[in-house]
């Protein structure tokens, strides 16, 4: 049975300009990078002390590899306790973010990466 999301795939165009985002904008940390020599390489990131990290792969790569595999951004949903805190930390670092939202669950809004893929966060009720 499946009892957690142990990682997301997120296929890039520019491995290294994704890492330079999720880990000196965002706050991200890299837990591991592999090579297999062959052209398939990729960085896992996420929170410090997260279970669940964010693989980054080369979206190139993985379409020549992996005919048929959907390469589209996933929905990734964020949830964070200090959200206004996030929210001007992400906008004075120039990352473009949506308008907050007043959702029934808590207060939501966008990010987007160097790429245009856009990310949610929510605060938590």
């Amino acid at each position: 049975m499946i009892n957690k999301v142990g990682q997301i795939m997120l296929y890039v165009n520019n491995q290294d300009e994704a890492v330079t985002f999720w880990t000196e904008k965002v706050g991200f940390v890299v837990k591991a990078e592999e090579d297999n020599g062959q052209g398939m390489r990729w960085i896992e990131v996420a929170p410090k002390d997260a279970e669940t990290s964010i693989i980054l792969h080369n979206k190139e790569f993985v379409a020549k590899m992996s005919a048929g595999v959907n390469l589209g951004t996933p929905s990734l949903m964020f949830f964070t306790d200090r959200f206004d805190d996030l929210y001007t930390d992400l906008s004075n670092k120039k990352i473009k973010v949506g308008e907050i939202v007043n959702m029934p669950a808590g207060r939501v809004f966008n990010f987007a990466d160097d790429e245009d893929n856009y990310f949610a966060v929510m605060e938590k009720k």
